[in-house]
């Protein structure tokens, strides 16, 4: 059948990571997830060799995982005069033989170059298509010359399940005359931890908020929230909004 109660008795084992992959997808995302949990992976340089990452809890597209100690990943040495950027990754790998299903850490090293480094490739693989690979990255280590320098962190922090108000917002929240819409209001304004959005452009570009065009600065689209909660979306002079949502997370 293709029809399951994923989470009901059916009088012998039955749940998949499959089944669980599809369901995380569904509530979550299919983007992968770093939760607010733990140290929420938190990178330090133990050495120029020893990168550490701390606990934390996530989701590689839709399989949940997590770090409950601290684990250690080795940097290769870098080049006198050279640069380069490694990725620290999860890596998801199943054994085609067993099927047996694991993740670790990785560190894809990349291309030393003279005048400017490059990310390396990330392979792409998606689990629920088939694949025995597919790797979720963490944080970029850059390399000048012999240097390790500053971790650069590559997610976003989801806050826990459900702290988040979606508002969305469409035509007479954005005008060519730009100005301030007020979309909503949230009771709890100093509890928020981020926010982000979308908004549709009346030409029909998506862009994300905030947003302001590089060479006209006229052309953006912001959000504020006053001290009483009230959430406003900021249009500038020169830009015509014609719907879209804005996320804020608690």
């Amino acid at each position: 059948m293709t029809i399951e109660l994923v989470d009901g008795k059916a009088g012998v084992a039955h749940i998949s990571s499959e089944d669980k992959a599809i369901i995380h997808q569904a509530k979550f995302s299919k983007s992968d997830v770093v939760f607010d949990w733990g140290d929420a992976f938190k990178c330090t340089m133990g050495s120029a060799n020893k990168a550490t990452i701390g606990t934390g809890c996530a989701s590689i597209q839709g399989l949940d995982w997590h770090i409950t100690a601290a684990e250690s990943v080795t940097i290769s040495n870098g080049s006198q005069g050279m640069k380069r950027n490694d990725i620290i990754c999860a890596h998801y790998h199943r054994d085609s033989s067993t099927g047996v299903e694991k993740v670790e850490l990785v560190v894809l090293k990349g291309t030393p170059n003279a005048t400017a480094a490059a990310d390396p490739t990330i392979p792409s693989g998606k689990i629920l298509s088939g694949a025995v690979d597919a790797y979720m990255p963490l944080w970029r280590i850059p390399l000048d010359g012999i240097t390790v320098g500053t971790p650069v962190r590559l997610f976003t922090q989801r806050g826990a399940l459900w702290d988040s108000v979606t508002l969305p917002f469409g035509n007479g929240n954005g005008n060519s005359n730009g100005g301030i819409y007020p979309i909503g209001k949230v009771s709890n304004p100093n509890a928020i931890k981020s926010l982000n959005g979308r908004a549709t452009l009346s030409s029909g570009t998506t862009v994300a908020i905030p947003f302001i065009h590089p060479s006209y600065l006229q052309r953006s689209v912001q959000v504020s929230i006053t001290p009483d909660g009230t959430v406003n979306l900021l249009v500038g002079p020169e830009i015509t909004v014609t719907g879209g949502i804005v996320e804020i997370h608690f």
